[in-house]
């Protein structure tokens, strides 16, 4: 994200899921007002993919999007298995850098794979 103040609520949110995972107790308020940071800085993909986020622990008490994949060898694509905490923090850790190219890519991915579970 942009801003300062945004930048550091996504750290706040990162150490509160290190310390108590993806279940911990204020997450969804936190993810909240990141969504409305995120609608001040007037970056819709964030925006949407912190509500989607929200929505899916919500309805999902997990984590457990599909949304990382690696490639072998032939070109095939497979499911990275990742824990739900981790796959949280991953896409955390993304939206810190969200202006650069790779990292809104991946963020796109979950985007997309969070409205595919969800709708």
């Amino acid at each position: 994200m942009k801003t300062g103040i945004a930048n550091k609520k996504i750290e706040k949110i990162i150490a509160l899921v290190e310390k108590e995972g993806v279940l911990a107790e204020n997450l969804i308020q936190e993810l909240t007002e990141l969504r409305e940071l995120a609608l001040k800085e007037t970056d819709p993909l964030l925006a949407k993919v912190t509500r989607l986020t929200f929505e899916y622990l919500k309805e999902n008490e997990a984590y457990d999007v599909q949304a990382l994949w690696e490639e072998d060898e032939e070109g095939g694509e497979f499911p990275l298995e990742i824990d739900d905490k981790e796959n949280l923090l991953n896409l955390l850790n993304l939206m810190l850098n969200s202006d650069h190219k790779i990292n809104r890519e991946e963020i796109k991915d979950y985007r997309t794979a969070l409205k595919e579970e969800l709708y």
